[in-house]
């Protein structure tokens, strides 16, 4: 996925504007029905204004699934049945959250206090787990979605969300090239690897990143987003030293597309790769129109980003993408084998290797690159881009 508009909203904000039922509500996907089974006994509005307290309390962004649950009860409870009329195409986050409230049809609105209960005490109960997001300081620079580090020579960039899948939110594009920059500068560092926590490699961008645009600032948005991707591809284009990706579960949308300007690729194999471009009106970015045909041939390149095929890793391996497919259970021992190995390289060989085998191609890559960011302006400011991110978002199981 390719959209990039920003969340600037805090913790407490987001919860606040699902207790005072605002227009603010970040773009949403309903991925399940509310699981509790209603009880028919009656539930007190001071039961009710202290889970909204404790709403408040928590530190945690629950996710977009969520707090679509929690307005829509919410309202139910509050207000009862939705009465509203359905908002305009172009209303995002309104239709979203009409859909949810909508969704309760003729339930109670005792039931809902009581649902809406259940979910916040389900919430505070989870506070204490692990969390989603770890702040590392390298030098001057502070990342809070991903981890950096240099060890023996090799720099390690870490997505780090692993309870959101390492989702790509807005400020983590701006830190993954800040951390690229820093390890290309780095006299200690003899090459790069990027890796996720967790179980998955990255799921694309975070969901956080589709808000509500007004119609009328939605060309200028849209050019912001545009450019700031321009920015992070290139990053990886003009990158200096040998860059490694180490696949370490699922990868969809952009950590896929940004996998052809990798040096060296290996998966687990648990991973998989998704770039579901047209299911969403949108068009392929990360310089994957230049490099998929490139790698695979275009008929298979095409498979994948006109038609959104998700290749399992030997997939990937056979279409070329991949430079090796390791068993998940032994796969970050083995990659760590390999990488302290090549870390003992000549840096300045591999320095010049590297730049004489890629800079043939940086003209066209980044010609490429700003190509597919114009286009991706035109659709992000298309009606169709707008009714299939809606399609998209009401369908999807992820």
């Amino acid at each position: 996925m390719a959209a990039l508009f920003s969340l600037k909203c805090g913790t407490r904000r987001l919860f606040n504007i699902c207790n005072t039922c605002t227009t603010r509500l970040h773009a949403p996907v309903l991925k399940r029905q509310i699981q509790n089974t209603a009880c028919m006994m009656s539930f007190s509005d001071a039961e009710f204004t202290a889970a909204k307290d404790r709403l408040n309390s928590l530190k945690e962004d629950p996710g977009n699934e969520v707090k679509l649950q929690i307005y829509a009860l919410f309202k139910q409870a509050t207000a009862g049945t939705c009465n509203t009329p359905k908002p305009g195409a172009f209303d995002f986050v309104g239709k979203a959250k009409w859909s949810s409230w909508n969704s309760l049809g003729n339930m109670s609105q005792d039931q809902a206090k009581e649902k809406y209960v259940g979910i916040v005490d389900d919430l505070v109960a989870q506070e204490g787990g692990e969390a989603e997001t770890a702040s590392t300081t390298q030098g001057s620079l502070s990342f809070t979605g991903l981890k950096y580090t240099v060890d023996n020579g090799v720099a390690t960039i870490t997505l780090n969300r692993p309870n959101k899948k390492n989702a790509v939110t807005t400020e983590m594009y701006s830190e993954w090239t800040a951390a690229l920059k820093m390890a290309g500068e780095d006299d200690r560092v003899v090459l790069a690897v990027i890796t996720g926590a967790g179980d998955y490699y990255c799921s694309g961008n975070d969901l956080n990143n589709f808000m509500k645009i007004d119609p009328s600032v939605l060309h200028e948005e849209s050019v912001k987003g545009s450019d700031l991707l321009e920015i992070f591809v290139n990053g990886f284009i003009d990158f200096p030293k040998p860059l490694i990706c180490a696949v370490n579960g699922p990868a969809v949308g952009i950590s896929v597309t940004t996998l052809g300007l990798m040096d060296v690729i290996y998966a687990s194999d648990k991973a998989t790769f998704h770039t579901p471009f047209a299911a969403l009106g949108q068009s392929p970015e990360g310089c994957s129109s230049y490099t998929f045909p490139k790698i695979m041939g275009t008929a298979q390149a095409n498979e994948c980003l006109l038609f959104g095929k998700k290749l399992t890793a030997q997939e990937a391996f056979d279409r070329g993408l991949v430079t090796e497919v390791i068993p998940d259970a032994q796969f970050r021992e083995t990659v760590d084998k390999k990488v302290k190995e090549y870390a003992q390289l000549p840096r300045n060989a591999l320095r010049l290797a590297k730049n004489l085998i890629r800079e043939t191609e940086k003209e066209r890559l980044h010609k490429v690159n700003r190509a597919e960011c114009d286009l991706l302006v035109d659709r992000w400011t298309s009606d169709e881009c707008t009714q299939a991110i809606m399609n998209y978002f009401s369908k999807s199981k992820l």
